[in-house]
């Protein structure tokens, strides 16, 4: 019977081929989709490391130190420092800006952090801001050490570059000088949005509250999460679409070969084994959809303008939920072999 199954395939090449592609198109934008998913907390995960904290002290009523931050009085930084269990602390600003962008601006992250030290990004190019009107960028914005920026209301001149370091969907990050922030985002008031904590902070100061590095993650993707869920919900549609594709072609096959299932039946062929050929037929079909797709998502991931991660794990389960999903959509072609009378076989053309 495997073997009838496969000289199947064979006599039906062509449809059985364009269903490998449209399955294999499929899977693919479904590991695309969970690539992007994951690529937002994967780019927060890396600018929050990039800072090299271990902990930060933001307002007890604020969500986090960076989208959900509070301002905060620069002396307090000092009084942070003194705290059990804490090596050194550093103030740092957050907030949002506009760069030029041909016809239309373009948002960037805008990080105030010290000239060196904890809280200054490693730069691969030049070096780190010194000055108030001196900038670190993200090698995303395509600008060269010397080169003049316009971020928000200020010019300033590009001094170093931090290797694709981007936040919520893609935007840049750049970076400057705290009193460089200020300027910009305060209007050079001495306040912070957070206080950036080396060590084992033991407490925090009163009417204050510590998170850990994945708060600060957490407080980096929360405005994404309405796109997350509408990505996953997506993703789950795009199974049932493939599960569907797979099932009308093994179905049609089950229609085309009722008179072959009749003669199985006739000459005492058990039915389990005309069922295993059908199975073999759907799980097949998946299966090369599934490395069709995954040699796919790796070739239009990096063509979309957001980061596309496809986590490791989701190649690996890709081929088990495919032959899942080949089961499930032979099932409409298994009733049909198994509703097939024996007395077909001896019936007229």
């Amino acid at each position: 019977m495997l073997m009838a199954a496969l000289r199947d395939l064979q006599w039906r090449r062509r449809r059985f081929a364009i269903a490998v592609v449209g399955t294999g198109l499929v899977f693919a934008m479904t590991l695309v989709l969970t690539g992007l998913a994951n690529g937002f907390r994967v780019e927060a995960q890396r600018t929050v490391d990039a800072l090299g904290l271990d902990a930060f002290m933001i307002k007890a009523g604020a969500a986090g130190p960076f989208l959900g931050s509070a301002p905060i009085p620069m002396a307090e930084v000092q009084r942070a420092e003194r705290l059990p269990g804490v090596t050194a602390a550093v103030p740092l600003v957050y907030g949002s800006s506009t760069i030029p962008d041909g016809s239309s601006p373009r948002n960037v992250n805008v990080f105030g952090v010290p000239e060196r030290g904890p809280g200054a990004p490693a730069v691969i190019t030049g070096r780190s801001p010194a000055a108030p009107d001196e900038v670190a960028a993200s090698t995303t914005m395509g600008r060269d050490v010397g080169a003049v920026v316009d971020i928000g209301a200020r010019r300033l001149r590009v001094v170093g570059l931090v290797d694709d370091s981007t936040a919520l969907a893609g935007q840049a990050n750049v970076y400057l000088t705290v009193t460089g922030a200020q300027q910009l985002l305060f209007s050079g008031q001495p306040l912070i949005s957070s206080i950036g904590l080396r060590g084992k902070p033991t407490g925090a100061l009163d009417g204050y509250r510590v998170v850990d590095r994945g708060g600060a993650v957490d407080d980096m993707v929360r405005p994404l999460r309405g796109a997350n869920q509408a990505m996953t919900l997506m993703a789950g549609l795009l199974w049932a679409v493939a599960a569907m594709i797979v099932g009308s072609v093994v179905y049609l096959s089950a229609l085309e070969r009722t008179r072959d299932f009749a003669v199985f039946k006739a000459v005492g062929v058990a039915t389990r084994s005309i069922l295993a050929g059908l199975a073999m037929q759907a799980v097949l079909v998946a299966v090369l959809a599934a490395l069709l797709g995954s040699a796919l998502s790796i070739v239009l991931g990096p063509l979309f303008p957001m980061r596309c991660d496809v986590p490791t794990v989701a190649f690996t389960a890709l081929p088990v939920i495919a032959v899942v999903i080949g089961l499930l959509a032979s099932i409409a072609g298994l009733r049909r072999a198994v509703g097939v009378d024996p007395a077909l076989a001896f019936g007229g053309p």
